[in-house]
């Protein structure tokens, strides 16, 4: 080796070496997260601090799939015979969550109805009316000139209509189901995770009235929970904190580590209705006419196709749906061109959409969370959209703890229909509207009320420029009933009914419902036709399911890098 190949050498060595050094200044993989402070995760186990842990992502709740939000057309109708025109055709971005496979089934709220029974008993008179405000109203059914009395009866409780969708509830009541499944759902997570013992089967414990999982209740405070009885407690997660030498150990059976947290990634978001750009985008379910980053064609059904028959060879003329195909004609010719039911079946007789939902076409229509207005404001809002914010906050007491509603100060409220509704239920967190000092400087939001935002609050009326205190009544966009509420001899609200003449049924408490139902023509299949009632009132074709929100990454797939190259 002479020395000019020794010198060359020497310098490729000292090439490498300067490359490595600055290389080794930056991150060499581009996806991994580093610490910011310097601190690892065992560094926080050594000091004390509680580390995220091996958080591996969402899961999907029992009988929820996942829908993967994106750009889509709402109120992209095919026909509009009723000349509404509450469909204009908007852009909306929709951000990914999780929905029932079906509607919520009667085998599913009689177990909600169960529980509230045997933990508010109707004997009880600090409950009497808690159970009673849940039960649907079985006597939709009815009809001045129809015999229904079998289904008044029936429809409910008997098992031949355990896996049919329960209806006869009022949106308030739909929402009502929704937070105690999410009570329930995170109970039993913290049971298996024996975070919780099985309080049901505890002898000196009794679940009943204010000693009930609250799901709130317990991420404000653990000991708030079951009045502070910390005999429902079994084992907590570690909390990395040494135990002296000095420090006696815990006694057999009792409490160590520490409570669950948000940060820990355990408990289930809250479940609740599906807004109507939701339940929009998840019947539609364009995923399927996808082609690259482009959608070809619309839809006019939950399924890719104009037509409501079957197409397939084997199933040909077999309707996809259930719903009402002419005047006296619920179900069909026996024997053929059938759809199986002369008033709702029995959830998945029909082939899901894209999504993996069913009957998001027929069977029944369904509540979703929005107050009805007929026109949606894609200039004022056009990701996620959502008319009914009511901002609140959690009420304190003077010693600056939270309230939790106990047994003996339960308030309800009077429906315009007379039914009486607790405004929170024993166990659970008391929620006041934020005040104008929570709102100060906020340049995204002023006031609690925001279901008339723009459309029929008091900047969209000729008085924009005045403030609500200043008028002695507020002007009224919609000129829609008034329910007369006088108190009687009884203490309740009198039955009166409003006498003024009236020109339209829309009013902050109208509610939107989607889809068509067992009762509905072929129209209403449509996911972009939209109708509205009463949020205190129910039919015999209304019924719904819930939904949740999807946390972190909008899908299961895992994004690739654009480059893999080191940036310096």
């Amino acid at each position: 080796m002479n020395f000019k190949n020794l010198y060359s050498i020497t310098k490729i060595l000292l090439t490498l070496l300067v490359m490595a050094s600055l290389v080794s200044c930056h991150n060499r993989n581009p996806r991994k997260i580093v610490s910011l402070t310097g601190w690892s995760s065992k560094d926080k186990k050594t000091a004390g601090f509680s580390e995220a842990g091996d958080y591996r992502g969402q899961q999907a709740p029992p009988g929820m799939v996942l829908i993967e939000g994106g750009s889509f057309t709402m109120g992209h109708v095919q026909d509009d015979v009723m000349f509404d025109w509450n469909t204009t055709p908007i852009k909306q971005q929709v951000r990914s969550f999780y929905m029932d496979e079906t509607e919520v089934t009667n085998a599913e709220y009689l177990f909600y109805l169960d529980w509230m029974e045997k933990v508010y008993p109707p004997s009880d008179v600090n409950y009497e009316n808690i159970y009673l405000s849940a039960v649907p109203d079985t006597l939709v059914w009815r009809d001045v000139l129809g015999f229904n009395e079998l289904l008044t009866e029936n429809y409910l409780r008997h098992p031949g209509y355990a896996d049919y969708p329960v209806i006869g509830v009022s949106w308030i009541q739909a929402n009502q189901y929704c937070h105690w499944r999410t009570n329930r759902v995170n109970e039993k997570i913290l049971m298996d995770k024996g975070v919780l013992k099985n309080i049901y089967n505890l002898e000196d414990i009794e679940v009943s009235g204010e000693n009930n999982f609250d799901t709130d209740a317990y991420l404000n405070n653990p000991n708030q929970v079951f009045g502070g009885n910390q005999d429902i407690y079994k084992k907590g997660l570690t909390d990395n904190v040494k135990r002296k030498k000095d420090d006696p150990k815990p006694a057999r059976g009792e409490f160590t580590g520490r409570q669950v947290k948000i940060s820990d990634g355990i408990l289930s978001a809250k479940f609740r209705l599906p807004t109507e750009v939701e339940w929009e985008y998840a019947a539609k379910a364009i995923v399927e006419n996808r082609e690259y980053n482009n959608t070809r064609g619309r839809k006019k059904y939950a399924w890719d196709g104009k037509y409501t028959r079957n197409k397939s060879k084997k199933y040909r003329g077999d309707q996809l749906a259930n719903f009402k195909q002419g005047k006296g004609d619920y179900s069909g010719v026996p024997g053929w061109s059938n759809d199986g039911a002369d008033i709702t079946i029995q959830v998945k007789s029909y082939e899901p959409n894209a999504f993996g939902l069913y009957d998001m076409s027929g069977n029944v229509a369904e509540w979703v969370a929005d107050v009805y207005r007929p026109i949606v404001d894609n200039d004022a809002n056009d990701f996620n959209y959502f008319r009914g914010n009511i901002f609140t906050k959690k009420m304190i007491d003077a010693e600056g703890n939270v309230v939790i509603t106990d047994n003996v100060s339960v308030e309800y409220d009077t429906l315009d229909n007379g039914k009486l509704v607790a405004k929170s239920l024993p166990g659970s967190v008391k929620y006041i509207p934020i005040t104008k000092r929570d709102a100060y400087m906020r340049d995204n939001y002023e006031k609690s009320y925001n279901v008339d935002a723009k459309d029929g609050d008091l900047k969209s009326t000729k008085f924009y420029a005045k403030d609500e205190e200043e008028l002695e009544t507020k002007p009224r966009m919609y000129n829609s009933p008034i329910k007369p509420r006088e108190i009687g001899e009884s203490g309740l609200i009198m039955q009166q009914y409003d006498t003024e003449k009236r020109n339209t049924l829309i009013s902050d408490k109208s509610r939107v419902y989607k889809g068509g139902s067992w009762k509905d023509r072929e129209y209403w299949l449509d996911p972009s036709q939209r109708r509205y009632l009463p949020e205190y009132m129910a039919t015999n074709y209304i019924g719904f399911r819930c939904v949740t929100d999807r946390i972190g990454p909008m899908t299961y797939k895992r994004r690739l890098p654009t480059t893999t190259k080191i940036r310096y």
